[in-house]
């Protein structure tokens, strides 16, 4: 943990700490400051360290809120001076508003990768227009603005002049920097590394991806957890009850018993001090915060406590295919030659024809023809005929007529022999796409097309099903396209041809089935399932508002590895509040119990209060380092 030695408040905290530690060692050892100059000097620390902790004490008591652990250092105060214990009182004063410093330091450890990104943020950019550099938030979208090597993107936007290399890292958590180039989308927060650029603007400074983020993260701390609700309401009946214990402990053995007042007041003021839940009240929220931060450094968005809590409950996850298993783009899979043709004719010649249509698919062969190193052949009379191909007239084929497209299409102006019929047949059962190629006489061959699954799609989905959580596929493609990707990274159960409200409706009845889903899709057609699920999990979330405002989690880099660690670390997280929480009440009942046999010390109840708080703070930090 992080001291803040630069911040003088605290530093007189710990020089006072020191002071008064020495002071009640050598009381300790007999050696005493002299009376009437004790009280004073004693007095004098606790009113220049918990004048604050005092005063709320007092209000507590007018109010008769005895839920206050303010209420509980000021009687503790108090009567240590009534015994005449002013080393002790001046103890139990100095190490609590020690305490509650270090509960603060946690909680602004836990966050400091979010303050880091609100300190860096751009606040200025430079116009091209007249070379001024103004505030963001008075750009208008459109506005042409131009960034140095090394300078930090102020706002979203395209790149429209120059190329470079951008550390995306502080929106996607992706440590390699990304080639951009002209037409390419840039992020506000993210590293311009090497080269001038000039960009449009496409956001308003408020409404970037970067500062969705930081606007997010910040609510998420307004989204506590089950755990974290539980124990803010255990603590306002838990000091009450210490209180009542107390006076009991005293008022029985006292007027009950008649034995010594002093001896049993002071029990009774060691069971208020070790009894302070100072350390149950921090464990939650600084391993949540952590946890967060963690997740945010990595790329993934936590919109809050509940939402890591819920990741650990979860026993199935439903996943979207396009865009979340595969890329969402087809690839040339299969190149099928017929008739005597060559694979470099058929697909140079095929690319030529569809070099002129935008359609994914025809893009998908004319990259396929490239990457094999075969020039698509020169084309003219391009004509395409909606949802049925293409057709263009070769000038390399001996100015051949060229047909591209479905099978049907092809039909119609070629004889199809039952092999082809065949081949289109088991390619759809594949789940893959067709194209069909003519020229010349009869079919030239056929091409297969299927959306590109992601590389690290089957071990992210092997490492989800170790976890003891079943992957369910839930897509509005066609369902043969769906088993055969599913069949390719090891899903078994899967729902093919919904619609967004079906997926809603599947979500509705895995729930019965399972209790807590997850539901991880894009975002967009998506959000219905997202939102009825019990965690919704946005993938590709950077520049995606529709991502971005759905979604409990948005993983900004777009990578599914990142579900099983944030399940990993939902269940890491969890188990370290349970266990802080477990050693703090056993290290109170041990002090609860001396203090009722009449062996307590005030000194050591101190000592223990603040040593267990510190150790919770530290292990709930340690998260942070979660990998």
């Amino acid at each position: 943990m992080r001291l803040p030695f630069h911040d003088k408040k605290f530093v007189y905290l710990l020089t006072a700490v020191f002071a008064v530690i020495l002071l009640e060692i050598l009381s300790i050892l007999g050696i005493h400051i002299p009376m009437p100059y004790s009280p004073l000097v004693f007095g004098a620390f606790i009113l220049a360290i918990g004048h604050k902790v005092l005063w709320n004490g007092v209000t507590a008591l007018s109010k008769l809120k005895f839920s206050s652990i303010n209420l509980l250092m000021l009687i503790a105060v108090m009567g240590a001076f009534y015994l005449g214990e002013y080393p002790e009182a001046a103890v139990v004063i100095v190490l609590y508003v020690l305490g509650e410093r270090l509960e603060d330091i946690g909680i602004e450890n836990s966050k400091t990768a979010l303050d880091d990104l609100v300190r860096k943020s751009p606040k200025t950019a430079t116009l091209r227009s007249t070379g001024e550099t103004v505030l963001i938030d008075k750009i208008a979208i459109g506005t042409i603005i131009q960034v140095k090597p090394g300078d930090l993107i102020p706002m979203d936007g395209k790149i429209v002049s120059g190329e470079t290399m951008i550390d995306e890292a502080a929106i996607t958590g992706e440590p390699i920097s990304q080639d951009k180039h002209v037409g390419d989308t840039v992020f506000a927060g993210t590293l311009n590394k090497n080269g001038f650029i000039e960009m449009e603007t496409t956001k308003l400074s408020a409404d970037t991806t970067f500062a969705k983020i930081i606007r997010l993260t910040f609510e998420a701390q307004a989204n506590k957890s089950n755990t974290q609700k539980f124990i803010q309401k255990f603590s306002k009946y838990y000091t009450p009850a210490i209180i009542c214990l107390a006076l009991l402990l005293f008022i029985i053995p006292v007027f009950v018993m008649k034995q010594d007042l002093n001896h049993w007041l002071l029990q009774a003021i060691s069971l208020l001090v070790i009894a302070c839940p100072c350390a149950l009240v921090i464990s939650t929220p600084v391993a949540i915060y952590a946890a967060i931060g963690n997740a945010s450094a990595k790329g993934a968005l936590v919109k809050g406590g509940k939402y890591l809590e819920a990741l650990a409950g979860i026993k199935a996850i439903a996943l979207d295919k396009t865009r979340t298993i595969t890329y969402g783009n087809p690839v040339v899979s299969d190149v099928i030659t017929l008739n005597g043709t060559s694979r470099e004719e058929l697909l140079a010649c095929a690319a030529g024809a569809e070099v002129f249509s935008e359609h994914p698919l025809a893009q998908a062969i004319v990259g396929a023809s490239k990457l094999e190193g075969f020039e698509p052949h020169k084309a003219e009379a391009f004509k395409s005929i909606s949802g049925k191909g293409a057709t263009a007239k070769c000038l390399v084929c001996q100015d051949e007529m060229v047909y591209v497209g479905k099978l049907s299409f092809i039909e119609e102006h070629q004889e199809v022999t039952p092999e082809a019929r065949q081949i289109v047949e088991q390619l759809s059962a594949q789940g893959k796409t067709s194209v069909v190629v003519s020229f010349g006489d009869g079919v030239a061959g056929i091409i297969g097309l299927m959306d590109e699954i992601k590389p690290e799609s089957a071990a992210a989905l092997a490492e989800i099903e170790a976890l003891a959580v079943e992957p369910i596929m839930l897509t509005g493609d066609h369902e043969h396209a769906g088993k055969y990707v599913a069949s390719l990274v090891g899903i078994t159960k899967i729902y093919g041809e919904l619609l967004p409200e079906d997926k809603a409706t599947r979500i509705k009845d895995l729930l019965k089935q399972y209790k807590n889903v997850a539901m991880v899709g894009d975002g967009i057609n998506d959000a219905p399932a997202l939102a009825q699920s019990t965690v919704g999990i946005a993938m590709g979330a950077a520049g995606s508002d529709t991502a971005i405002e759905t979604a409990n989690i948005a993983l900004m880099n777009d990578n599914l590895t990142l579900i099983p660690y944030l399940i990993r670390l939902s269940k890491a997280t969890l188990k370290r509040i349970k266990i802080n929480t477990i050693g703090a009440i056993l290290v109170k009942l041990v002090f609860i119990l001396l203090a009722f046999l009449g062996f307590s010390n005030l000194v050591f109840a101190i000592a223990a209060d603040v040593g267990v708080t510190l150790v919770v703070i530290l292990l709930s930090l340690n998260l942070m380092r979660f990998r």
